[in-house]
């Protein structure tokens, strides 16, 4: 539990620092930068998503002598459809607040378990030694990690512009990455017992990702045309070469 705690402290830092950045931008958010950040971190969501979680998912229900590609794909449209309709129960709950901020926390908050089940479990799997494992722990925890810090600009900009001080929003962005801990103490807890259920929370994991990001990142940075869609490549580029060269 503790290896898979301490797989889960960058991630969870890069949500406050991403959060933090309401101390340096006066009381509006920049549109252009914010978008370029949101690509940045949709390009590197979607790569973690492939290299990170649906690759090892296949390669281990494969090794335990399963269909590769059914935890993968069915894992994969489960963990979508499952965000997608806990946002849908959530956004009834907020239909008389202030709706869209509400939605966009309640929905980090929510894909930021799973994803914490995944560091914790491949951190928990990290202390056998394989290094295929170790480096796959690393790379997860890096991409994820990356992601989170415009993850915490977008809970903390929205807070601070609907007129709470920017310590209130600075801790509420951080609040919203609390949950990964959670996730990781969670996997690392039972990951002797989920071992064989790994390949599916991987691509559960890697579901709610994508869905986020087909959501909520990459509508918004390609608001910013050409530089925002260059940055959803550029992320998925800077993971993808983590992810090969950790591998």
């Amino acid at each position: 539990m503790i290896a898979a705690i301490s797989m889960d402290l960058f991630p969870t830092i890069c949500t406050a620092v991403g959060a933090g950045f309401v101390f340096f931008v006066g009381n509006k958010d920049t549109p252009e930068a914010r978008r370029s950040m949101l690509g940045l971190a949709a390009g590197v969501m979607l790569a973690a998503s492939v290299f990170s979680l649906l690759q090892p998912a296949i390669e281990q229900a494969s090794a335990q002598g399963k269909s590769g590609w059914l935890a993968a794909s069915a894992g994969l449209v489960l963990g979508a459809a499952g965000l997608l309709l806990m946002e849908q129960w959530a956004g009834r709950l907020l239909a008389g607040g202030k709706g869209h901020s509400g939605r966009v926390i309640f929905a980090i908050a929510l894909h930021n378990l799973p994803q914490g089940m995944a560091v914790g479990l491949t951190g928990a799997l990290a202390l056998t030694g394989d290094p295929n494992t170790v480096a796959g722990a690393v790379a997860l925890s890096l991409g994820i990690g990356l992601q989170n810090i415009p993850e915490g600009v977008a809970v903390a900009f929205p807070v601070r512009q609907a007129g709470a001080s920017k310590a209130k929003a600075f801790a509420v962005g951080t609040a919203s990455g609390l949950v990964e801990p959670l996730g990781a103490a969670l996997g690392g807890a039972l990951a002797g017992s989920l071992l064989g259920a790994m390949p599916w929370l991987l691509s559960l994991a890697a579901g709610t990702m994508v869905c986020v990001t087909a959501q909520e990142l990459i509508p918004q940075a390609a608001e910013d045309g050409k530089a925002g869609i260059f940055c959803v490549v550029l992320g998925f580029a800077i993971m993808m070469a983590l992810d090969v060269a950790l591998g």
